[in-house]
């Protein structure tokens, strides 16, 4: 008897870090497979923010991140998260955390920890006229029939739920070439009762779908012969506390392109429409001649 793939379960195995018992503030991770061997960059920032939160005091959440990424990771060799203190001040903490493989880096990330506190309370409404996630095809509609390792990924090994707001661009190019499209996502299966691992997993899902209003801005799919497309930087901002599995909007742009590197944004918002982060990610994109 075969048993189905619990893809909920694998990522929060992943990200189960492991205390180095001689070094302080060191932890190690694994990673999930991946179609092409290298370890995927939402993982491993999702893993280096994790490992940082462990260094902080129990009150005190996430609020940004600034990472780059620096090499890509190999999925068979385990990782090292070295975290720094860099701060612990009176409502804040900083803290660095750079990933390891071989004893060089595959990402560098400087992360904010705050305290819970009252204060200016605002934010952009969400746009209106979206449909609802019940009203979009998903991933394992578009791809499911294929016999391919990398749509076979996308429908079951991949932790969410990824529906596309107007059509997708896994196999053809969008109808229109503009640099917007929204899409609703959540975890495939229910998640433990932890903040900071929400917010973890919300930088986890990020890194799947920045760079696509690029590409839908230059009217091409991810099937293009000869893209070559990679993460490069990202930063984050949690505006308020995040379920990821519950049913969540990305609304993205892209502002520029230019020099083989494209600037994918987002706002992240809940099916009620409440903001709760903002999201910029930059990133290798490199089209055939």
């Amino acid at each position: 008897m075969t048993t189905e793939p619990d893809p909920t379960a694998s990522v929060l195995d992943i990200l189960r870090l492991e205390d180095d018992p001689t070094t302080p503030d060191l932890f190690t991770g694994r990673s999930l497979p991946q179609p092409r061997g290298r370890v995927f960059g939402g993982q491993v920032l999702a893993q280096a923010l994790l490992a940082a939160g462990r260094t902080v005091s129990p009150g005190r959440l996430p609020h940004s991140l600034h990472g780059y990424f620096l090499r890509a990771g190999d999925v068979r060799e385990p990782i090292a998260f070295a975290v720094e203190r860099l701060r612990d001040g009176r409502s804040f903490s900083a803290r660095r955390t750079h990933a390891l493989q071989g004893g060089e880096a595959i990402l560098s990330m400087i992360a904010s920890f705050q305290e819970d506190q009252p204060g200016l309370d605002y934010s952009d409404p969400m746009p209106t006229g979206i449909p609802g996630p019940d009203d979009v095809r998903s991933a394992h509609d578009l791809l499911g029939g294929i016999d391919h390792p990398v749509a076979k990924f996308w429908t079951q090994e991949a932790a969410f739920d990824v529906r596309h707001v107007g059509g997708a661009i896994y196999l053809e190019p969008p109808v229109e070439a503009v640099g917007q499209q929204a899409v609703w996502f959540r975890s495939r299966g229910p998640l433990p009762d932890d903040q900071l691992l929400h917010r973890a997993l919300l930088a986890y899902a990020c890194d799947q779908v920045m760079l696509e209003p690029i590409l839908r801005r230059a009217g091409r799919s991810w099937r293009t012969r000869g893209l070559s497309i990679a993460s490069l930087d990202h930063a984050m901002w949690w505006h308020r506390d995040v379920r990821v599995d519950d049913w969540l909007l990305y609304v993205q742009s892209t502002p520029s392109a230019q020099g083989g590197r494209g600037l994918g944004a987002a706002r992240v918002f809940t099916q009620d429409g409440t903001l709760v982060a903002s999201v910029a990610q930059e990133g290798m994109v490199r089209f055939p001649d």
